[in-house]
């Protein structure tokens, strides 16, 4: 006879060795930043007052290889960095200082030699650990120009505004780059929305963690009238459900008056009285900044407009276009 008598269950013990592994991880890690923070201050202070340059640091990394053959992460090259890591966050707040830990070391090499602006590196770090991004992920935020995209739709978002704290327009871009998808340039809505579906784990990554996937044609019944919302999202940071209607044409302004009705049915209907309102997202194939900004002017519903790019974004065309936002922002108006 087989022993059908039941298995032991030991997936408590998995769980308990799975999550000391993360915090012992963890624990290096802030050890191991600390370090480098300390060596790269003790390298700024020898440099300014000792007058030390390449050769001394190069003997140095020769010095502590020869000493400990197993010791990684002391190169010269690597020196150089740990000292532009102090110079570059020795003025941080203290909130940015304690993030510093958090990320590994390779991903402060990218900030470090990826990112421009203090502004856009704090960014980065910021996002990183509130995405909790692996490196390769944090590295594919700075290639789609994450930082940029956002703050584009940071700067347009008073639909939002009106119902959401300020703090809340980091979890929205004003694009979404998609090149995951590889969906060729002549394609339907159809085609979009099913590819994003069978990529909805790359998709949600894009869109950020906090998107929690409810359905897709997700049915919507108001009178005799039937509507099908091409994909329901629920966040779990806004509390709101976030209906994502998709456009393969340029953003019209008839567009956004399916996209309220959509949220003014899921309001009365659909959200529960414990969360907020819903937020509208019009996924477009393209955009005029000037007419999204003048038909969302007397909106009352939180809704955005937002293109999706099949590519990698022109970081620098993209870089351009916030300067001369700013710019326009920053010049005087007449009375």
């Amino acid at each position: 006879m087989s022993d059908l008598s039941p298995q032991p269950d030991f997936s408590g013990f998995i769980s308990l060795i799975q999550e000391r592994r993360l915090r012992v991880a963890r624990l290096v890690n802030r050890e191991l930043i600390d370090l480098y923070w300390e060596i790269g201050k003790h390298l700024d202070e020898r440099i300014d007052t000792d007058g030390w340059g390449k050769g001394t640091v190069r003997q140095l990394a020769d010095l502590l290889l020869s000493q400990e053959s197993g010791l990684r992460g002391f190169s010269a090259s690597n020196l150089w960095r740990m000292r532009q890591f102090y110079q570059t966050w020795r003025g941080a707040e203290e909130e940015v200082a304690t993030l510093l830990r958090e990320l590994p070391w390779s991903g402060h090499v990218d900030l470090l030699g990826r990112c421009t602006t203090d502004t856009e590196r704090e960014f980065y770090l910021r996002h990183a650990i509130r995405e909790n991004h692996s490196v390769r992920e944090l590295r594919r935020a700075i290639d789609t120009a994450t930082f940029e995209r956002v703050a584009l739709i940071d700067q347009k978002l008073a639909t939002l505004s009106r119902v959401f704290p300020e703090d809340s327009r980091h979890h929205f871009k004003d694009s979404y780059v998609i090149e995951f998808l590889d969906l060729p340039a002549a394609h339907s809505e159809t085609d979009l929305r099913r590819a994003l579906v069978h990529r909805l784990g790359k998709f949600l990554r894009e869109l950020g963690r906090d998107f929690s996937f409810i359905g897709e044609e997700y049915p919507i019944q108001v009178g005799t009238r039937d509507g099908l919302i091409d994909l329901l999202f629920f966040h779990r940071g806004l509390n709101c459900l976030v209906a994502i209607e998709l456009k393969i044409t340029a953003f019209e302004p008839a567009h956004i008056g399916q996209l309220n009705f959509y949220l003014e049915a899921l309001d009365r209907d659909i959200r529960k009285p414990h969360e907020n309102p819903s937020i509208g997202i019009l996924l477009c194939k393209t955009k005029d900044d000037e007419v999204v900004e003048y038909t969302l002017s007397r909106i009352t519903s939180p809704a955005l407009v937002a293109q999706y790019q099949l590519q990698l974004p022109d970081k620098k065309l993209l870089q351009a276009k916030l300067h001369e936002f700013f710019e326009l922002e920053a010049a005087p108006h007449s009375d």
